[in-house]
């Protein structure tokens, strides 16, 4: 075996393992899942957030629930917090970096709305710190978490915890809660 089919084979293996060990979150993950999708259908504002890879997948999900995943269907309000440059540079400049989803959500959100954090650690400052205002706000707070859940979990009203130390595994393991949220969001349709 060459050392390129060796990574192939080890690392979808770990990302295997990362995405089954959904299945024994299953309950934690319906929770998320139904509360995106109600919200949602309900015409509440779904918050998104994260750092990096993260902040991708948050746009991801932002921008398929404004859009469309499968179905044509119409438009759901969604709003990705690090998507605008001019806030993050702007908060992170006057407030500190830590403040720059809190400021947002404390800004754009109100009870009824739903804020998805995504963090593969659980312990970012600025997501903790988002989901500390979502809570204070009577935001429901859906976090897709890593490793441990950090101080994320403990925070958040659903947190589904993929329980890997591999960053990218994890990131996997979310894209697939991502797309299984917005399957239930259009097929409540």
């Amino acid at each position: 075996m060459t050392p390129e089919e060796r990574l192939i084979e080890t690392r979808l293996a770990g990302s295997v393992a990362a995405v089954r060990s959904l299945a024994e979150a299953t309950t934690g993950a319906a929770a998320a899942i139904v509360a995106v999708r109600d919200a949602a259908r309900a015409g509440a504002t779904i918050f998104t957030c994260g750092n990096g890879g993260s902040a991708a997948e948050a746009l991801h999900l932002a921008e398929e629930l404004v859009g469309r995943y499968r179905e044509d269907r119409e438009p759901l309000p969604a709003v990705c917090l690090n998507a605008d440059a001019t806030a993050l540079t702007c908060i992170a400049n006057d407030f500190g970096y830590a403040e720059v989803f809190s400021r947002q959500v404390e800004a754009l959100a109100a009870p009824g709305d739903v804020l998805v954090a995504l963090s593969t650690s659980g312990r970012s400052p600025n997501v903790v710190a988002a989901l500390e205002t979502a809570r204070r706000m009577n935001v429901t707070a859906v976090g897709l978490l890593g490793k441990d859940g950090g101080d994320a979990a403990g925070l958040c009203d659903h947190a589904v915890v993929v329980p890997s130390d591999d960053t990218a595994h994890i990131q996997e393991a979310h894209l697939v809660l991502i797309h299984l949220m917005l399957e239930a969001v259009e097929s409540a349709g």
